[in-house]
Protein backbone atom coordinates (compact mmCIF):
# COMPACT_ATOMS: atom_id res chain seq x y z
CA UNK A 1 0.00 0.00 0.00
CA UNK A 2 1.32 3.43 -1.00
CA UNK A 3 1.66 5.66 2.03
CA UNK A 4 1.61 9.43 2.39
CA UNK A 5 4.85 11.35 2.03
CA UNK A 6 4.92 11.99 5.77
CA UNK A 7 4.57 8.27 6.52
CA UNK A 8 7.32 7.46 4.03
CA UNK A 9 9.62 10.08 5.54
CA UNK A 10 8.89 8.76 9.03
CA UNK A 11 9.92 5.27 7.94
CA UNK A 12 13.11 6.56 6.32
CA UNK A 13 14.21 9.10 8.89
CA UNK A 14 12.74 8.10 12.22
CA UNK A 15 11.80 4.43 12.24
CA UNK A 16 15.13 3.24 10.88
CA UNK A 17 13.42 1.49 8.00
CA UNK A 18 15.18 3.34 5.21
CA UNK A 19 14.97 0.42 2.75
CA UNK A 20 11.22 -0.04 3.26
CA UNK A 21 10.56 3.69 3.16
CA UNK A 22 12.69 4.21 0.09
CA UNK A 23 11.01 1.29 -1.69
CA UNK A 24 7.63 2.94 -0.99
CA UNK A 25 8.97 6.27 -2.21
CA UNK A 26 10.14 4.60 -5.44
CA UNK A 27 6.76 2.89 -5.93
CA UNK A 28 5.00 6.20 -5.49
CA UNK A 29 7.19 8.41 -7.67
CA UNK A 30 9.30 6.34 -10.07
CA UNK A 31 6.83 6.27 -12.96
CA UNK A 32 5.96 9.98 -12.69
CA UNK A 33 9.63 10.90 -12.51
CA UNK A 34 10.47 8.61 -15.44
CA UNK A 35 7.91 10.30 -17.69
CA UNK A 36 8.96 13.76 -16.55
CA UNK A 37 12.58 12.97 -17.38
CA UNK A 38 11.71 11.12 -20.58
CA UNK A 39 9.97 14.20 -21.96
CA UNK A 40 13.14 16.19 -21.36
CA UNK A 41 15.77 13.74 -22.65
CA UNK A 42 13.43 11.93 -25.13
CA UNK A 43 15.37 8.65 -25.17
CA UNK A 44 14.20 5.68 -23.08
CA UNK A 45 17.64 4.37 -22.10
CA UNK A 46 18.93 7.83 -21.23
CA UNK A 47 15.76 8.53 -19.23
CA UNK A 48 16.31 5.33 -17.24
CA UNK A 49 19.89 6.41 -16.48
CA UNK A 50 18.73 9.84 -15.33
CA UNK A 51 15.97 8.30 -13.18
CA UNK A 52 18.55 6.08 -11.53
CA UNK A 53 20.83 9.07 -10.89
CA UNK A 54 17.88 11.04 -9.53
CA UNK A 55 16.91 8.39 -7.00
CA UNK A 56 20.53 7.87 -5.98
CA UNK A 57 20.70 11.59 -5.17
CA UNK A 58 17.37 11.42 -3.34
CA UNK A 59 18.63 8.43 -1.31
CA UNK A 60 21.94 10.09 -0.46
CA UNK A 61 20.31 13.41 0.47
CA UNK A 62 16.98 12.41 2.04
CA UNK A 63 18.37 13.26 5.48
CA UNK A 64 18.88 16.83 4.23
CA UNK A 65 15.25 17.22 3.17
CA UNK A 66 14.01 19.96 5.48
CA UNK A 67 10.30 19.73 4.78
CA UNK A 68 10.11 23.37 3.67
CA UNK A 69 8.63 22.15 0.40
CA UNK A 70 6.57 19.12 -0.52
CA UNK A 71 8.53 15.91 -0.94
CA UNK A 72 7.41 15.48 -4.54
CA UNK A 73 8.49 19.03 -5.49
CA UNK A 74 11.90 18.34 -3.94
CA UNK A 75 12.19 15.12 -5.95
CA UNK A 76 10.99 16.87 -9.12
CA UNK A 77 13.63 19.57 -8.60
CA UNK A 78 16.36 16.93 -8.39
CA UNK A 79 14.94 15.10 -11.43
CA UNK A 80 14.64 18.30 -13.46
CA UNK A 81 18.20 19.36 -12.66
CA UNK A 82 19.53 15.89 -13.48
CA UNK A 83 17.63 15.76 -16.78
CA UNK A 84 18.72 19.24 -17.86
CA UNK A 85 22.34 18.51 -16.93
CA UNK A 86 22.21 15.23 -18.84
CA UNK A 87 20.68 16.93 -21.87
CA UNK A 88 23.35 19.64 -21.86
CA UNK A 89 26.10 17.02 -21.68
CA UNK A 90 24.45 15.10 -24.54
CA UNK A 91 24.12 18.21 -26.71
CA UNK A 92 27.87 18.62 -26.78
CA UNK A 93 28.03 15.42 -28.83
CA UNK A 94 25.54 16.62 -31.47
CA UNK A 95 24.93 19.96 -33.09
CA UNK A 96 21.66 21.61 -32.09
CA UNK A 97 20.50 21.89 -35.71
CA UNK A 98 21.11 18.19 -36.29
CA UNK A 99 19.24 17.29 -33.11
CA UNK A 100 16.21 19.49 -33.83
CA UNK A 101 15.96 18.20 -37.38
CA UNK A 102 15.96 14.60 -36.26
CA UNK A 103 13.66 14.69 -33.23
CA UNK A 104 10.63 13.36 -35.13
CA UNK A 105 12.63 10.62 -36.89
CA UNK A 106 14.45 9.69 -33.69
CA UNK A 107 11.19 9.34 -31.78
CA UNK A 108 9.56 7.29 -34.53
CA UNK A 109 12.57 4.95 -34.56
CA UNK A 110 12.49 4.52 -30.77
CA UNK A 111 10.83 1.18 -30.01
CA UNK A 112 9.53 2.63 -26.72
CA UNK A 113 7.81 5.62 -28.35
CA UNK A 114 4.20 4.72 -29.02
CA UNK A 115 2.88 8.15 -29.94
CA UNK A 116 1.47 9.47 -33.17
CA UNK A 117 3.19 11.66 -35.72
CA UNK A 118 1.45 14.68 -34.18
CA UNK A 119 2.94 13.79 -30.79
CA UNK A 120 6.38 13.43 -32.36
CA UNK A 121 5.97 16.90 -33.89
CA UNK A 122 4.85 18.25 -30.52
CA UNK A 123 8.09 16.97 -28.99
CA UNK A 124 10.03 18.49 -31.89
CA UNK A 125 8.29 21.82 -31.26
CA UNK A 126 9.07 21.58 -27.56
CA UNK A 127 12.73 20.93 -28.39
CA UNK A 128 12.91 24.34 -30.10
CA UNK A 129 12.03 26.12 -26.85
CA UNK A 130 14.62 27.60 -24.52
CA UNK A 131 15.36 25.32 -21.55
CA UNK A 132 13.23 27.15 -19.00
CA UNK A 133 10.19 27.45 -21.29
CA UNK A 134 10.55 23.80 -22.27
CA UNK A 135 10.58 22.57 -18.67
CA UNK A 136 7.73 24.87 -17.61
CA UNK A 137 5.60 23.80 -20.58
CA UNK A 138 6.24 20.11 -20.00
CA UNK A 139 5.51 20.24 -16.29
CA UNK A 140 2.31 22.25 -16.76
CA UNK A 141 1.03 20.48 -19.89
CA UNK A 142 1.97 16.86 -19.20
CA UNK A 143 2.26 16.67 -15.42
CA UNK A 144 -0.39 19.33 -14.67
CA UNK A 145 1.73 20.74 -11.87
CA UNK A 146 0.32 23.91 -10.34
CA UNK A 147 2.17 27.19 -10.72
CA UNK A 148 2.64 27.25 -6.94
CA UNK A 149 4.38 23.84 -6.97
CA UNK A 150 6.32 24.77 -10.11
CA UNK A 151 7.53 27.83 -8.25
CA UNK A 152 8.98 25.54 -5.56
CA UNK A 153 10.53 23.14 -8.06
CA UNK A 154 12.10 25.79 -10.28
CA UNK A 155 12.64 28.50 -7.63
CA UNK A 156 10.91 31.11 -9.79
CA UNK A 157 7.93 33.39 -9.21
CA UNK A 158 4.50 32.23 -10.32
CA UNK A 159 4.18 35.29 -12.58
CA UNK A 160 7.42 34.47 -14.40
CA UNK A 161 6.28 30.86 -14.80
CA UNK A 162 2.94 31.95 -16.27
CA UNK A 163 4.78 34.19 -18.74
CA UNK A 164 7.17 31.36 -19.68
CA UNK A 165 4.25 28.99 -20.26
CA UNK A 166 2.40 31.57 -22.37
CA UNK A 167 5.47 32.22 -24.54
CA UNK A 168 6.06 28.48 -24.91
CA UNK A 169 2.48 27.91 -26.08
CA UNK A 170 2.79 30.71 -28.65
CA UNK A 171 6.06 29.29 -29.99
CA UNK A 172 4.59 25.80 -30.24
CA UNK A 173 1.54 27.16 -32.07
CA UNK A 174 3.88 29.01 -34.43
CA UNK A 175 5.86 25.81 -35.02
CA UNK A 176 2.71 23.91 -35.97
CA UNK A 177 1.71 26.70 -38.36
CA UNK A 178 4.95 26.16 -40.29
CA UNK A 179 4.75 22.37 -40.75
CA UNK A 180 2.52 20.20 -42.89
CA UNK A 181 0.93 17.51 -40.71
Amino acid sequence: MIKSDDEILDLICHDGQIETGFRLLMQKYQEKIYWHIRRIVLNHEEANDVVQNTFIKVYKNIDRFEGKSKLYTWIYRIATNEAISHKKRSKTMYSLDQEEGNVVNTLKADEYFDGSEIQAHLFAAIETLPDKQRVVFQMRYFDEISYRDLSEVLDTSEGALKASFHHAVKKIESYFNTIDV
